[in-house]
């Protein structure tokens, strides 16, 4: 068995020049990630439209997340979202005084074709 111990808030860069999303765990249907963000945002015009839903919860800092079908949604740290697969949205901004913290949990839809045996 491989046991590791470690913690989100741990070796956080003092320059962050560039997002950093850094995996910390995947298997085949679910990837963990811390992302790090200083005044970071999507560039303009760009959405992001992934094939995975999306639960992330801002750990500190603050942010605001824009979506092409909803209102925009202003983060302050322990508010969590659901993103459903496909639903574009982008990041507006983070907080450019801190480090925002984010943990971000991407799982695999499963696919309809694919018929599940009792157990799997």
């Amino acid at each position: 068995m491989n046991i590791s111990l470690a913690s989100v808030f741990a070796d956080i860069p003092q320059q962050l020049p560039e997002e950093l999303c850094q995996t910390l765990f995947r298997n085949p249907t679910v990837r963990i990630e811390r992302i790090l963000s200083l005044g970071h945002q999507t560039p303009a015009g760009a959405w992001y439209d992934q094939a995975e839903s999306e639960w992330v919860i801002l750990l500190q800092g603050q942010a605001r997340i824009s979506f092409a079908d909803a209102e925009p949604v202003d983060l302050k740290p322990g508010d969590y979202l659901l993103i459903p697969a496909h639903c574009k949205h982008r990041v507006d901004w983070t907080a450019s005084d801190q480090v925002s913290i984010w943990l971000a949990v991407h799982a695999l839809e499963p696919d309809p074709n694919v018929i599940q045996r009792a157990g799997d």
